[in-house]
């Protein structure tokens, strides 16, 4: 009795608020039941009672669709992060379209194989998220409600997830920033057996297509993080020269999994159309995603001469961290966030698709076959400044 009426709260004292935590976790709860009639193949069953601690699941609807039905889907789970990109936003203050970057990461390792994702379930570690109304607290709602924007778009449902305030745990350069926090989660999906994209149709001549992308996705941010520090100090952060380059660094991942599902048949409106390999160029952009995972074991190299151009924050960055174009090209995507190859008749039907998508498309090359003796690779004609072909 002492302890509470005289000193307070033990553990709120050592640096984590139940009371709080329990508001924060009430107020996300809210926000992931606004995501519950977001898909057409599942249903939530609320057994909570509203209380946001309860248990909450989903099974598969009774009735679809005709054009829909499909049957003994495989079930997957896509675990990731956002890594330190959350810096970056955290510096643009950019906090309600941080989501983006971690569903980006999660949904994007299911779609690339052909798969659908459906639900998500996120972790979001903070040092501290502080008291209902103040800075810190605000921005932490404000990544929040930014997730259920991001589900709404995919059509995801948020299931549930869990906020900790973990403290001298979870740090950053900035000391003072409004919020510290790590992001990460686990993404439910599901896949057709009859529509899996394996690269088992790869031949050559296939044309390379790519999408767009405005920013550096979740790949290469402590290169990000450390060219903004050669350019603008240590504190890069606290540099009024440098808020413009912070908030172009920090551009949210453009979300292409609708879209890219939808052009995979998994929504009856559009008619199906064949690809034989999505690379998700986040983490070793090109040569990892696309050329050690798929390509190089077939035999085959890739040939790239039409890429969009870096967006400027990109080029920027690679100058200030003095990367040539190889380096630059090995580390981050350079201005398209996913590669698809496809057969060369498909492509128009293809770009006209993700027009209707907001999507913006480019026929950027096409798969050969690696000529004897010599190892695979992927040629790029850089779009860095240079102009000259690197191999990766």
């Amino acid at each position: 009795m002492k302890e509470e009426l005289g000193m307070g709260n033990i553990y709120a004292q050592d640096g984590v608020d139940v009371l709080e935590g329990d508001k924060f976790s009430s107020f996300a709860a809210r926000v992931c039941r606004s995501t519950y009639g977001n898909s057409r193949f599942l249903e939530v069953v609320d057994l909570s009672s509203g209380h946001f601690r309860g248990p909450r699941a989903f099974r598969f609807k009774a009735n679809y669709p005709a054009q829909e039905v499909f049957f003994n889907p495989l079930q997957t789970l896509a675990p990731d992060g956002s890594g330190t990109k959350t810096a970056v936003s955290v510096a643009a203050a950019t906090f309600y379209l941080a989501a983006r970057d971690v569903i980006a990461m999660t949904a994007g390792d299911i779609t690339r194989w052909g798969g659908l994702p459906l639900v998500f379930s996120n972790v979001l570690d903070t040092s501290s998220i502080g008291k209902e109304g103040d800075p810190t607290n605000m921005a932490a709602r404000e990544v929040i409600l930014g997730l259920a924007s991001a589900a709404k778009e995919l059509e995801l449902i948020i299931l549930n997830g869990e906020t900790a305030e973990l403290g001298v745990c979870v740090s950053a350069e900035n000391l003072n920033a409004t919020l510290k926090f790590n992001w990460s989660g686990v993404m439910f999906g599901i896949y057709d057996e009859r529509r899996m994209i394996l690269g088992n149709t790869l031949e050559e001549g296939h044309a390379i297509v790519v999408l767009k992308e405005n920013g550096f996705r979740s790949n290469g941010i402590s290169s990000v993080r450390t060219a903004l520090a050669l350019r603008f100090g240590p504190e890069w952060w606290k540099n009024p020269e440098a808020q413009t380059a912070i908030r172009l660094c920090a551009a949210p991942s453009v979300l292409y999994d609708l879209f890219l599902a939808s052009a995979n048949g998994w929504r009856w409106s559009y008619d199906r159309i064949p690809m034989s390999l999505i690379a998700h160029l986040t983490g070793g952009s090109w040569k990892s995603k696309m050329g050690e995972d798929i390509l190089f074991p077939k035999g085959l190299s890739a040939e790239l001469d039409d890429l969009f151009d870096p967006p400027e924050a990109m080029v920027n960055c690679a100058n200030w961290r003095g990367m040539s174009d190889l380096q630059a090209y090995r580390t981050w995507n350079g201005g398209q966030g996913i590669a698809v190859v496809l057969n060369e008749k498909d492509v128009g039907k293809f770009a006209n698709m993700a027009i209707s998508f907001g999507i913006g498309t480019r026929n950027a090359g096409r798969i050969v076959r690696t000529p004897a003796g010599k190892e695979p690779s992927i040629r790029i004609k850089s779009k860095f400044g240079s102009g000259e072909w690197v191999t990766l």
